[in-house]
């Protein structure tokens, strides 16, 4: 199927920083912050550019307790982002991808609806936080036109086959069961906040070993009693019962991940080194679905075909259709989605989340057999009819259409850093990085 869910949470808050200049009053400093450290294309990255990545990937790095790299790698790795960024930003102008003032207003509005705010306070917290509005605006624009870029040249062409998703379901089918409830066995190593490197690393390695002989078939309890210094220590290191949404904000992204009575590697805080046990788990029952059966034209954009050429065709084909037009034949002929277009546009049995929201929006607010006005999406312009729906209720079906949604995110990735690399390989790239320098 063509069209595939992007939906980007928030804005990157490392490509914000990114895009900061530093300010100097010493004509020496400001040369050396200018200083020109890759070209890329017809473009440069000067080194304020570097200078602000690396402090932003220090920071994160020391919050999550993982070791910063030493600063030579550091530079070159943040480097590295930057080339892929700027690649794709003139890739986007190549294709004549944009995004709206409406688009990012809608965005931007969506952000400060997910925290609570409006957008006028949405900017009074960022300026009250020392950063600019008008960055923050402009980086959330540079995410979205790269999200949409890659919609285009890649996710748009992903299929997840059946025996890929049977073959998913034998491997991996009970992490995709909804989780309602954990309950955690937790064991603390305790580290001060101002210990000696080389107490971190007794630490560490003590935590290790534990996780090795608990892997091995060793007591959790017997061990949390002995060795924690968790306050559960003496209840053998059970934290008991935690709803989803209540679960400590350190393991939140870990309990998707394990399974019944795994084991986690150690994990690192300001506190010390955690080993975390999944005891036990509740699910919830899986919920009906509907689904729908539609079929759709695509007139994508381009240096050639504006946002109202497309509009004026699909407008055209749509009245053609209301006269008794047949759908398959004009989507064959006319349909940019070649994918949908070889079967007169037709896109299947959609679950929701199985397209992007906009499209989704359009195609669950028409009637069986009623076709949509034109409207647009990341992949570009769209007709689209329902030709029917069904209720889908059992257990199976729906793990299918997870199974199918991780499989789909997977690839994503793998195909976005191939894509990505590919770009890489065919631009001109001059790194100015003096290999001696140190910094």
């Amino acid at each position: 199927m063509a069209i595939t869910r992007i939906d980007p949470r928030s804005p990157s808050w490392f490509g914000f920083f990114l895009g900061l200049w530093l300010l100097s009053s010493a004509a020496g400093a400001t040369e050396l912050l200018n200083a020109i450290v890759a070209v890329v294309n017809e473009d440069v990255i000067v080194r304020t550019e570097l200078e602000q990545g690396v402090k932003i990937v220090q920071a994160q790095l020391q919050d999550q307790g993982k070791p910063v790299p030493p600063r030579r790698q550091l530079e070159h790795q943040v480097l590295e982002q930057l080339i892929r960024k700027r690649l794709q930003l003139q890739q986007a102008k190549k294709l004549g991808i944009e995004i709206s003032e409406a688009e990012l207003t809608k965005a931007l509005s969506n952000i400060a609806a997910r925290n609570g705010l409006t957008l006028e306070q949405l900017q009074q917290v960022l300026e009250n936080s020392g950063m600019r509005y008008e960055d923050f605006r402009e980086d959330t624009h540079t995410q979205m036109l790269i999200a949409r870029l890659q919609a285009q040249a890649v996710i748009q062409n992903i299929q997840v086959t059946e025996p890929e998703i049977d073959r998913f379901l034998r491997r991996e089918g009970d992490k995709l069961i909804e989780r309602e409830a954990v309950r955690l066995g937790h064991i603390l190593i305790a580290v001060s906040e101002t210990a000696s490197e080389a107490t971190i690393e007794k630490a560490r390695k003590k935590a290790q070993r534990l996780v090795k002989k608990l892997r091995s078939g060793a007591d959790f309890a017997e061990i949390a009693r002995r060795e924690s210094d968790g306050q559960r220590a003496a209840e053998g290191g059970d934290l008991g019962w935690f709803e989803m949404a209540a679960v400590p904000s350190l393991v939140e992204e870990l309990v998707y991940e394990l399974d019944k009575g795994e084991i986690s590697d150690p994990l690192r805080s300001p506190s010390g080194f955690h080993i975390i046990k999944l005891i036990d788990l509740k699910t919830k029952a899986p919920a009906v679905v509907t689904q729908t059966h539609a079929r759709h034209i695509l007139i994508r954009t381009n240096e050639l075909v504006s946002d109202s050429d497309a509009k004026a065709r699909l407008n055209r084909l749509r009245l053609r259709l209301l006269g008794g037009g047949d759908f398959a034949t004009l989507a064959r002929a006319n349909s940019d989605d070649t994918g949908s277009a070889l079967k007169g546009g037709d896109l299947g049995w959609l679950s929701p989340g199985d397209t992007v929201p906009e499209f989704e929006k359009v195609m669950d607010a028409l009637a069986v057999q009623e076709i949509s006005k034109p409207f647009k999406t990341s992949f570009g312009w769209h007709i689209v009819q329902v030709l029917a729906r069904r209720r889908q209720d059992t257990a199976e079906a729906l793990l299918r259409l997870k199974a199918k949604e991780v499989l789909r995110e997977r690839k994503a990735k793998r195909a976005i850093e191939a894509w990505l690399q590919q770009l890489r390989d065919e631009a001109y790239v001059e790194i100015r990085l003096p290999e001696g320098e140190k910094r």
